[in-house]
């Protein structure tokens, strides 16, 4: 058998449609973030741990899907599977986000318009590798390691938790796996309590402080997930999806915890959901099964546009950044329109680039790569 044909797992649904809604969160997340005057006022104050989730999402799913695989799957193959789920909308995203470049030249970025073309091509096809651009290439004034599509940044990390795990993790037996995992839970405990922030952001600059809090950020979820695909066994939860959208929800939109007197209580905070709480989430969509035409269909949909939603909606959001920054002090209040068009755009540029790019790409990528 070829090592990149192996037959594909059936997909836990409800995971695949929380995946879809921390995405939506997420989009509400960035298109509140230009009105918030501090991380304390930012209304979906916690939307930013969706990321946390999705690592440790990632590495459920991954152990689930591949760690008994292994004896006829190569180092390639696993690569080459992973590059052709995640590398299409990929290479969209940066292309529409240097395609907007130019058009959100604003108060809050007001050098882009001096920014040479060639150096947006260049930005753009290093882009396409996720390869982190240095803080010399940068072309929006954010030090983003992906100033074309903001969010690229979690994506390269993702890619660095996969090319661990399929390099030497894998082999590490339940109990090495376990003291792994604790030794990460300690790490990610001390910076998020002495974070001088508070909480657990960070990870998208090309600087070797924030290296560290992107790996720290990836490494416990991402092997916790692993390691809770091979030591839980689900039963049956009624009602999974409900539950379980309800409590991520909850985490994320949460108000900031301490305000700004205790800062180490909110980064407490975070480090119990994103060690205790994300976990039990997946524990329970793993437990529960869809029971209708009707939950069916919107846990595929949700599953479906996840990705599309999470790697292409930033393209649409630096148009509404943009928009706020050159209209100093607006509340969300009276651009309530503008968001919500923000908002709806994203749902179609993502559900577009589902059915137009991303799902034809992916089926040639596969007739070329067996």
């Amino acid at each position: 058998m070829n090592n990149n044909s192996i037959p594909t797992r059936p997909h836990y649904l409800i995971l695949d449609a929380l995946r879809g809604v921390a995405a939506v969160i997420v989009i509400a997340f960035h298109l509140c973030e230009p009105h918030a005057t501090s991380h304390i006022t930012q209304l979906v104050n916690h939307g930013y741990l969706a990321v946390d989730f999705f690592f440790l999402l990632s590495g459920y799913v991954i152990g689930y899907a591949y760690d008994d695989r292994w004896t006829t799957l190569t180092l390639g193959g696993f690569l080459r599977r992973r590059i052709e789920r995640l590398q299409p909308l990929v290479v969209l995203g940066m292309t529409l986000g240097a395609i907007g470049f130019y058009f959100t030249d604003s108060a809050i970025w007001p050098l882009i318009h001096t920014v040479p073309l060639w150096k947006l091509l260049v930005v753009m096809l290093i882009g396409y590798t996720l390869l982190p651009i240095p803080l010399s290439m940068d072309i929006r004034g954010w030090q983003e390691m992906h100033p074309l599509n903001s969010v690229g940044w979690s994506l390269f990390f993702e890619y660095v938790a996969n090319i661990l795990y399929a390099v030497g993790v894998r082999r590490l037996s339940n109990k090495a796996l376990s003291v792994f995992v604790v030794l990460a839970a300690a790490v990610l405990v001390h910076f998020a309590v002495t974070n001088p922030n508070g909480d657990v952001t960070g990870g998208w600059t090309l600087t070797p402080e924030q290296v560290r809090v992107g790996l720290t950020r990836t490494i416990f979820p991402f092997f916790a997930g692993l390691l809770l695909s091979r030591v839980a066994r689900p039963t049956y939860i009624r009602n999974a999806f409900l539950w379980s959208s309800l409590l991520l929800s909850v985490v994320l939109f949460m108000p900031r915890i301490g305000g700004s007197d205790h800062l180490w209580m909110n980064g407490l905070y975070e480090s119990f959901c994103i060690i205790i709480v994300f976990p039990s989430i997946v524990y329970i969509g793993a437990s529960g099964s869809v029971k209708g035409e009707g939950e069916k269909r919107i846990c595929r949909l949700l599953g479906d546009l996840s990705y599309p939603l999470y790697i292409t909606h930033y393209t649409l959001v630096y148009f509404y950044v943009a928009w706020v920054s050159d209209r100093k002090g607006v509340l969300l209040s009276e651009s309530w329109p503008y968001a919500l068009l923000t908002f709806a755009g994203s749902i179609v540029l993502a559900y577009a680039s589902l059915k137009l790019y991303d799902e034809p790409v992916r089926t040639w990528l596969r007739q070329k790569l067996n």
